[in-house]
């Protein structure tokens, strides 16, 4: 496995709509651990290979999971769960994502991105959604998802579309981030 470079704003990369994985090889399959490991060591909780400069529909994530029962837990109490138990890895790998459908309730959530490191924005999303995969063992999954889980992979499938979460926001923030973000990487 190895790390590959992310890229950042304003490479029009990615702004490129992926194409469909047609033959999940050996290729595919040791690119999608190269594609975790990346995501794992720049600190993100997903990652499309489009930020990696990669023309295909293929995303990881892993949004951790909680070993203890949250149900009737006021948010102290499961604060102390979460520092006493911690959140175990579950990381996610899809091949030619596709939303099937999305919830009619709508969540606000602060996102960042790894190809726009250190700017962060409030998106509304739908709070919930059906998605199909093909997992790295071939099979076809559905997975209907809600919370941090459903935003995160609206925002990868973005990715591979083209579209980064500032290109949901106003203009002018968007604008905002643009100007900043670009001075601040072509000093690095």
């Amino acid at each position: 496995m190895s790390i590959k470079e992310i890229i950042k704003i304003p490479n029009p990369f990615l702004k490129v709509v992926a194409k469909p994985v047609i033959d999940i090889d050996e290729n595919i399959l040791s690119l999608l651990d190269d594609m975790l490991e990346t995501m794992y060591d720049a600190n993100g909780i997903g990652l499309a290979a489009t930020q990696i400069a990669i023309d295909k529909r293929l995303i990881v994530m892993d949004c951790g999971e909680v070993d203890f029962e949250t149900e009737n837990l006021t948010e102290e109490e499961y604060n102390k769960k979460l520092k006493e138990n911690g959140i175990k890895p579950s990381p996610i790998k899809m091949i030619n994502p596709k939303l099937v459908s999305l919830g009619d309730k709508m969540n606000e959530r602060e996102e960042g991105c790894l190809s726009i490191p250190g700017y962060n924005a409030n998106v509304k999303r739908p709070a919930s959604l059906k998605v199909e995969y093909t997992d790295e063992n071939k099979k076809n999954v559905t997975l209907n998802a809600d919370g941090l889980l459903a935003t995160c992979i609206q925002h990868e499938i973005d990715h591979l579309n083209g579209i980064l979460f500032i290109d949901h926001i106003s203009r002018l923030k968007r604008e905002m981030i643009l100007k900043k973000a670009i001075k601040e990487y072509s000093t690095d």
